[in-house]
């Protein structure tokens, strides 16, 4: 399954690239791409645990940035 988030308050295309290597690394995520100019995030993971694995996203971009917010 794949769905696109909008993020808020992304402060830059680091923060945006670290983001996306952390939510790679989660068992289950085949893709992930956060882009800063978009503000948006595209994330691909198996179907019978995106909601388990979206929380385990949102909580590796509060690492990161903890400004930053999934809508």
């Amino acid at each position: 399954m794949t769905k696109i988030f909008k993020l808020e308050n992304l402060d830059c295309a680091n923060c945006a690239a670290k983001m996306e290597r952390s939510i790679k690394a989660i068992e289950g995520v085949n893709d992930c791409t956060v882009s800063f100019m978009t503000q948006k995030m595209m994330l691909n993971a198996d179907d019978t645990r995106f909601s388990e694995i979206l929380e385990l996203a949102k909580k590796a971009i509060a690492k990161v940035d903890p400004d930053c917010k999934v809508k």
